[in-house]
């Protein structure tokens, strides 16, 4: 977001990778929020995810292009070399453990003792149903829906007066 607004006060086209890939999106409050929870509720060695929702990177730029009411084009520039289409923060195998808290996951620490001798003999036939938790198979925001996530940020809302009075 920060790279959208300067290349939109500089006059430049938002540059985009690949317009369809996803990626999460967190406020800083909400970031707090999951450290606090897992603070209160997490044991040593768990895993805590919040569940958050996620965007295309085509539908974050033309958010941010509606927020400050800019025309900039925007250019797509092709995935650059390691860059994945889609976040995953949990695994298919930590999903198989994952305890759903509402606006979390926990996946507790796998604290078992290495007496593998009551597994040869009797499974976990019970499986949570999740088999991924990434930013592709998550709730996916609309432009909209961006704009008002971004419109509750401090330094979104600074940034848009600083605009407006530039204009």
């Amino acid at each position: 977001v920060p790279l959208f607004i300067e290349q939109i006060k500089s006059g430049l086209a938002l540059t985009v990778t690949e317009p369809s890939m996803t990626r999460f999106i967190m406020t800083l409050a909400e970031a707090v929020d999951l450290v606090m929870y897992a603070f209160e509720n997490a044991h040593t060695g768990d895993i805590m995810v919040q569940k958050s929702p996620a965007s295309t990177i085509q539908d974050l730029a033309q958010a941010v292009k509606e927020l400050f009411h800019a025309e900039n084009d925007v250019k797509v520039i092709g995935i650059r070399h390691g860059e994945k289409m889609y976040e995953t923060l949990l695994t298919n195998e930590e999903c198989a453990r994952a305890i759903d808290c509402g606006h979390f996951y926990q996946v507790p620490a796998d604290n078992r003792d290495l007496n593998y001798d009551n597994y040869f003999t009797k499974g976990n036939a019970k499986r949570n149903t999740l088999t991924e938790f990434n930013s592709s198979n998550t709730k996916l925001l609309n432009v909209e829906e961006i704009k008002d996530k971004l419109m509750t940020l401090p330094y979104i809302q600074k940034e848009i007066q600083k605009w407006e009075e530039q204009k």
